[in-house]
């Protein structure tokens, strides 16, 4: 069995980026949408600090096609700076994330995924 247990070590986004296609655990803060349009109109709403899975880029392209560059990027294609840029929602640290279980790589597609879990489960294959 592979040892499930890892660190994370927080990087302040504001003191440097990770690689870009890197994918990262990220810190965001940022404001929940109030409940009505006069706590909108207040500045209202619940302020929050929690961790997303993103991508960093260096470019990326919206589906509006807008250009981001340095940014974080979510699987909903939500982007998000780095604190003290321009944005409603920012990245405040990030942190790469572990590998796979027993592997080396974030991602294992097609054949190749059934020996991967094995090993992460430390199984041997079925006969």
């Amino acid at each position: 069995m592979t040892n499930p247990n890892t660190v994370v070590t927080w990087v302040d986004a504001r003191e440097r980026l990770p690689r870009s296609g890197t994918p990262v655990a990220a810190a965001i803060t940022g404001r929940y949408p109030p409940d009505s349009d006069a706590e909108f109109a207040m500045g209202l709403g619940e302020e929050f600090w929690l961790v997303r899975p993103m991508v960093f880029t260096t470019l990326h392209f919206g589906e509006d096609r807008t250009e981001h560059h340095d940014c974080f990027v979510d699987s909903d294609g939500i982007v998000r700076l780095p604190y003290g840029l321009a944005g409603a929602e920012t990245v405040t640290h990030w942190a790469e994330l572990p590998t796979l279980p027993g592997g080396t790589t974030h991602a294992v597609l097609g054949e190749d995924v059934q020996p991967a879990l094995r090993n992460g489960w430390g199984t041997r294959p079925l006969t």
